[in-house]
């Protein structure tokens, strides 16, 4: 049985002690809340009272979604990592979550990684002395400033902050982005979710149209997972499911526990 998780993201419309108890009958292991909802994290809970009630249910609060796009650096930018740190840290969550710019900017070789690794240089004094890992997450749209995890693992070294950063893999970015390679050593936390409809192009137009994994997946969830715990990886596997039928849905608990069991006996086959 995988080490199964959940993102705020799948279910967006439960209060959060709701989301927290839903998440508890999945047998998950922890939760990502967000700041992305139209309402603040916790839905305004103070962070330790937070904390507590994830305790109350056997959960860990496996990091705090988001600051999009934190490689546009300046002023605004850094007060938003720095806060998101801060209710981190107060909240007891283990990593916080950094989305590089889609919007097609600064893209260029070279250009992409000297402003990747300047921002990520001005992350790390904030995280001195927090117990929270910065998780960046590489996009693969064709518009992304980042969107390869090998590029990312050499900005990581190359600054210094192998302690203090690790990566989202996320399993749809992975594959529209064409990789075939995974770094289980440099991951934080594995986001699932799947494309099944066979009449659509796998690109980013579908990033909204993410749903539960089931026997017509078209993101090769159960190899990718597969390949982690082959290498070792101990981490959460997180739904992260942006289709409304999956966020909408009255059956969504008994769904999203179906899906979870496919996904594990499809990983042993």
């Amino acid at each position: 049985m995988i080490s199964r998780a959940l993102n705020q993201k799948t279910a967006p419309n439960l209060p959060f002690p709701k989301f927290l108890d839903l998440a508890k009958s999945l047998g998950c292991v922890g939760v990502e809340p967000r700041n992305d909802l139209g309402r603040p994290f916790f839905d305004g809970a103070a962070p330790k009272e937070a904390a507590e009630m994830a305790r109350q249910r056997g959960l860990r609060l496996l990091g705090l979604s988001e600051v999009y796009p934190f490689n546009d650096w300046n002023d605004e930018r850094a007060r938003q990592v720095q806060g998101l740190i801060d209710v981190a840290q107060a909240a007891g969550a283990e990593t916080i979550s950094l989305i590089p710019r889609v919007d097609g900017k600064r893209c260029e070789d070279g250009v992409r990684q000297r402003d990747l690794r300047n921002v990520m240089r001005q992350v790390l004094p904030m995280l001195e002395g927090r117990d929270v890992v910065a998780l960046i997450e590489p996009i693969g749209f064709s518009g992304s400033s980042l969107r390869r995890k090998a590029e990312l693992v050499e900005a990581i070294e190359a600054v210094g902050g192998t302690e203090q950063f690790k990566l989202v893999h996320d399993t749809f970015q992975h594959a529209i982005a064409g990789e075939t390679e995974i770094f289980s050593f440099w991951t934080g936390i594995v986001h699932i979710s799947g494309i099944s409809d066979p009449t659509v192009p796998m690109d980013e137009t579908q990033d909204a149209h993410r749903v539960l994994i089931d026997a017509g997946d078209r993101c090769g969830n159960a190899a990718q997972v597969r390949a982690f715990l082959d290498a070792g990886y101990s981490g959460g596997f997180s739904f992260e499911c942006t289709d409304v039928s999956v966020q909408d849905s009255l059956n969504r608990e008994a769904e999203i526990a179906a899906s979870f069991r496919y996904l594990e006996s499809a990983v042993t086959e």
